[in-house]
């Protein structure tokens, strides 16, 4: 593992899209940004997707990170607000795996645990907690570029352990491990 790189975190969605950039050097993290990407003035689902894509490629680009953590969609009762989830985090995914670059997705809880030490952390708490360990002035309105922030030191935490969650190295890594998911 090279003595520098880029974290990209995503927290992936149809109405905010939140990211944030940390810089790892010599095993310490620094704040590079974090923002969002605000979706709900958009209702075609399609148009959503394709600007999800266009900012995560954007954001490759521009900071040129060496691995993304995405924040992997939880369960809910709700099918169709679970498969725009799931399509937000499949695009995003994408950009990244056009460009080659390393995705490890997380579940909530797990990034939670990471950044608080509490599983069930509120939204609130995560955001505090990165604001202190990043030394972070002022928070955003909205906590969904928080949570982005959150996955990429979430991956930070867990550089290095054997089990970190499900990797995709490219494409070809990313069709082995799920081709027993793929429809034939």
């Amino acid at each position: 593992m090279k003595g520098e790189r880029i974290i990209l975190g995503i927290d992936p969605g149809t109405t905010i899209m939140g990211f944030g950039l940390i810089k790892v050097e010599n095993k310490k993290m620094s704040f590079i940004q974090m923002n969002e990407l605000q979706l709900s003035k958009y209702s075609d689902h399609y148009k959503k997707l394709k600007l999800i894509f266009e900012r995560t490629i954007e954001l490759i680009d521009n900071y040129h990170p060496d691995e993304i953590a995405i924040e992997a969609p939880f369960f809910g009762k709700n099918v169709q607000s679970m498969l725009k989830l799931g399509r937000a985090q499949g695009v995003a995914m994408a950009a990244g795996l056009s460009r080659e670059i390393p995705i490890t997705e997380y579940l909530p809880k797990k990034i939670k645990m990471a950044i608080t030490g509490n599983g069930n952390a509120s939204k609130e708490q995560v955001a505090k907690m990165l604001q202190s360990q990043l030394n972070i002035g002022k928070l955003p309105k909205n906590l969904d570029a928080t949570d982005g922030l959150a996955a990429a030191v979430c991956h930070f935490y867990n550089s290095g352990k054997t089990e970190i969650g499900k990797s995709y190295t490219g494409w070809d890594a990313f069709v082995k491990q799920n081709e027993k998911r793929i429809i034939k």
